[in-house]
C-alpha cells in the first residue's frame, strides 16, 4: 500500500519526467535536446526511487525493462549536454544496474555495465556487490582485479565496506583477507568503518580469531565496533569472551546501545548464564528499554534457556504488545522446558487470535514430546502444514518425519522423506533414526550409503542411530565398523552414548566378556550408560557374575539413580531361579531408599489420550476395562501367551 503511494505521488508531482522517459522520441515543442533531458535531470532522484521500488515490490519483470529500453532510446543519456546532465544520468544508470544486480540478473547487470556510456565508483561497487552476493565468488574477485587494470582511481573505503558487507559465508573468508590486505596496502585499515567491515565480516564467515585480532588492532573504536565483536562471539559460540568484552565496554567510555544489550543476551543464552543475565536485565530496567518488543523476546530467550520458564512468562505476560516472534519465543520455550501441553494450547491461543503463524513456530509444536503422544493432533499438525504451504521447509519436514515415527507410523514418515524438495543433515538423520527406532536396521544402513552418495556429511547423531539399527538386527561387525569410520574417516570423537550403544550391540548379541572389555578399554571414563548397557545385557541373557559387577559400577558411577542397577540385577537373579539372592536385593533397594520408577502406558481413543501404570484402579472406566481384561486373558493363553514371571519386580511393603 505504501509503495503504491508513492508510485501516484511519484506520478502526480512528475509528468515532465514521465514523458521524457517513456516517450524520448517525441521532443517537447519549443525546447532543445538539453532542455529536453533537463526534465529528467531535475527528477532524477526521483526516478531512482522508483526503480529501487520496482526491485523491492517485485515489479521488476514488467517495469525495469521498460525503464531500461526508455533510457537506450534516448540519445541524451548517452551524451549528456552539461556536466549537471552528466551527473544525474549516471545516478539513473547505477539505478538500474543496481536493479539487475539486486534480482539476481548477472548476465544482464555485465552487459548494462559494459555498455554503460559512464561509471563510478558506485558502478563498480554495484556489480561487486552483485556478483559475491549471488555466489560468483571468482567472477567478483576478476571484476576487481579489471577495475584495478583499467587505470579507474575510485577504488576507496566504500569499495572495501560494499564488499565486505556480503562477505558472510564460510567460503568467502579467503575473499575478506583479501580485502584485508588491501585495506592496509591502501591505507584505509585505520578508518573505522572499514575495520567494523571487516570485524562483521571475519564474524560471519567464522574466523573468529582473525574478527578478534582486528578488534584489537584498531585505535578508533566506537559503539558500532564493541557491537560487532561481541556479537561476533556470541554467534560463533564463544560466549564467556563475549560477556567479557561486553563488562570490559561497560567501564570504558562508550556505552552500550540496545543492539549491545541484545548480543549480551544472547550469550548469556548459549552460556546458561542465569545470574549474569538477571544482571543485564536489572540494567535494562534502569535503563527504561526493557519493555522494547525486541528486548523482551531476547529476555525471555534467555529465561526460557536457562531453565527459568516462570521468569520467561512474567515478561511475556506483562508486555503491553507482542508480535510474532515474541509469542514464539515463549511457545519454544515451554517446549523446551517440558511444558508441552501448555506449548500446544499456547499455539492453540495463537491460532484462535488470528496469529501469523510461520513455519518455525510449527517447527517447535512439532518438537514437543507431547505431540508424540497424540496421532490425530500430529496429522491435524500436518493439515495446517499443508494448509499453509510448509511443505517445503525441511524443519517443519524433519518435525513430521520423528513425529510419525514416533507414533508408530513409519510409513507416514517415508512418505514425508521421499517427497521432500529439499533435504539437509538432519533430515537424513530423522529417517535413519526412525528406521532404527522400529528395528529396521538394514533399511536404515542402505539409506546411510544413499546418504553418503549424495555427499551429505554425516554427524555424531547419525552415527548413534545406526549403532542402535545394528543393535536391533544383531550386526555386531558392521557396527564395529560403523564406529571405526565414524573415527577414522569422519573425524567424530565418539561420545558415551557412542560406546553405550557398543556395548549393548555386543550385549545383546551374547558378547558379554567382549562387552566388558570394550568397557575397559575405552579411552574416555565409562559413565552410568555404559554400565546400564551392560547390565541390561546381562539382565538379558541372565549372567551374573558380569551383571554384579556392572551393577556395583552402575552403584559407584550413579549413586543418585540407582534404582536400574538393583531392579536389573534382582532380574538376573529371577532368572536364574535365586530366589533368595533376589529377595536380598529387594530388601537392599528397599534399605537404601531406592524405589522402582513407575512404567507408565497410554493409548490414544477418540482423541483422547488415556494414562495407565501398574495396578491402576484410577481411571473411571476401570471396572469395565479389567472385565475385558479377564475375557481376554484366556483367550490369550489359549492362542499360546505364558506369562514370562522371571523379571517380575512387584513387591510389597513386608520384607
Amino acid at each position: 500500500m505504501e509503495s503504491k503511494w508513492v508510485i501516484q505521488k511519484l506520478t502526480s508531482r512528475l509528468p515532465s519526467c514521465f514523458s521524457t522517459v517513456f516517450s524520448p522520441s517525441k521532443p517537447l515543442t519549443g525546447q532543445s535536446p538539453c532542455d529536453q533531458i533537463s526534465t529528467f535531470v531535475f527528477n532524477h532522484v526521483d526516478v531512482s526511487l522508483l526503480l529501487s521500488i520496482c526491485g523491492r515490490e517485485g515489479w521488476f519483470p514488467h517495469l525495469g525493462p521498460s525503464f531500461h529500453a526508455s533510457i537506450v532510446k534516448n540519445s541524451k543519456f548517452f551524451e549528456p549536454g552539461d556536466a549537471d546532465c552528466g551527473r544525474n544520468a549516471l545516478v539513473v544508470w547505477n539505478s538500474l544496474l543496481s536493479l539487475y544486480a539486486k534480482r539476481g540478473k548477472s548476465d544482464d547487470a555485465v552487459k548494462l555495465f559494459d555498455e554503460m556510456p559512464m561509471r563510478d565508483t558506485v558502478s563498480w561497487n554495484t556489480m561487486l556487490h552483485g556478483f559475491l552476493r549471488n555466489g560468483g565468488i571468482d567472477s567478483g574477485v576478476g571484476l576487481f582485479k579489471r577495475m584495478l587494470d583499467s587505470g579507474f582511481n575510485g577504488f576507496d573505503q566504500a569499495t572495501l565496506t560494499t564488499v565486505l558487507s556480503v562477505c558472510d559465508r564460510q567460503e568467502l573468508c579467503s575473499v575478506t583477507k583479501i580485502f584485508h590486505a588491501l585495506a592496509i596496502l591502501s591505507g584505509y585499515e585505520t578508518e573505522t568503518t572499514v575495520g567494523n567491515a571487516l570485524i562483521t565480516s571475519y564474524f560471519k564467515c567464522r574466523c573468529p580469531d582473525s574478527g578478534t585480532r582486528v578488534f584489537d588492532e584498531m585505535v578508533g573504536r566506537n559503539v558500532v565496533t564493541w557491537t560487532a565483536v561481541i556479537s561476533g562471539l556470541a554467534q560463533t559460540e564463544m560466549h564467556e569472551e563475549s560477556l567479557r568484552l561486553f563488562n570490559l565496554m561497560r567501564s570504558g567510555i562508550v556505552d552500550p546501545n540496545s543492539v549491545t544489550y541484545l548480543s549480551s543476551l544472547v550469550a548469556c543464552s548459549g552460556l546458561q548464564g542465569k545470574k549474569e543475565g538477571r544482571q543485564i536485565h536489572a540494567l535494562l530496567s534502569k535503563l527504561g528499554i526493557e519493555s522494547d518488543l525486541s528486548i523482551e523476546s531476547a529476555l525471555m530467550d534467555m529465561y526460557s534457556k536457562c531453565g527459568s520458564i516462570e521468569d520467561a512468562w512474567k515478561i511475556f505476560e506483562s508486555g503491553e504488545e507482542h508480535d510474532e516472534v515474541s509469542m514464539t519465543v515463549i511457545l519454544v520455550g515451554l517446549a523446551q522446558n517440558g511444558f508441552g501441553e501448555e506449548a500446544i494450547q499456547f499455539f492453540m491461543r495463537m491460532l484462535q487470535a488470528d496469529i501469523d503463524i510461520d513455519a518455525n513456530v510449527v517447527s517447535a509444536v512439532l518438537g514437543v514430546s507431547f505431540v508424540d503422544t497424540s496421532l490425530a493432533l500430529g496429522k491435524q499438525l500436518h493439515a495446517l502444514v499443508i494448509k499453509r504451504s510448509f511443505s517445503n521447509n525441511p524443519f517443519v519436514n524433519n518435525g513430521l518425519i520423528n513425529l510419525y515415527s514416533k507414533c508408530g507410523e513409519l510409513n507416514d514418515s517415508i512418505h514425508v522423506f521421499n517427497r521432500m524438495p529439499e533435504r539437509n543433515s538432519v533430515s537424513w538423520n530423522s529417517m535413519i533414526a526412525a528406521f532404527a527406532r522400529h528395528g529396521q536396521g538394514i533399511p536404515a544402513l542402505k539409506l546411510y550409503e544413499e546418504m553418503t552418495l549424495q555427499r551429505v556429511k554425516p554427524t555424531d547423531v547419525t552415527f548413534l542411530s545406526l549403532l542402535h539399527a545394528c543393535s536391533h538386527v544383531g550386526l555386531v561387525e558392521r557396527g564395529m565398523e560403523l564406529l571405526n569410520t565414524m573415527k577414522d574417516i569422519h573425524g567424530i570423537n565418539p561420545r558415551t552414548e557412542h560406546y553405550a550403544c557398543v556395548v549393548d550391540m555386543l550385549g545383546r548379541a551374547g558378547f558379554l566378556r567382549e562387552a566388558k572389555g570394550f568397557i575397559e578399554a575405552m579411552n574416555t571414563k565409562s559413565d552410568s550408560l555404559v554400565w546400564q548397557a551392560l547390565l541390561g545385557a546381562c539382565s538379558f541373557h541372565g549372567e551374573t557374575e558380569i551383571g554384579k559387577y556392572a551393577a556395583e559400577q552402575l552403584i559407584l558411577t550413579a549413586p543418585d539413580n540407582s534404582s536400574a542397577a538393583y531392579i536389573l540385577m534382582a532380574n538376573i537373579y529371577s532368572s536364574r531361579g535365586k530366589w533368595r539372592e533376589r529377595a536380598r536385593m529387594i530388601k537392599r533397594m528397599k534399605q537404601v531408599g531406592v524405589a522402582k520408577e513407575t512404567g507408565i502406558s497410554w493409548i490414544e481413543i477418540d482423541k483422547k489420550v488415556h494414562s495407565f501404570v501398574v495396578v491402576d484402579k484410577l481411571h473411571p472406566q476401570v471396572l469395565d476395562i479389567y472385565q475385558v481384561l479377564s475375557e481376554l486373558f484366556p483367550a490369550m493363553v489359549d492362542e499360546g501367551y505364558r506369562p514370562d514371571n522371571r523379571f517380575l519386580l512387584y513387591y510389597s511393603e513386608e520384607g
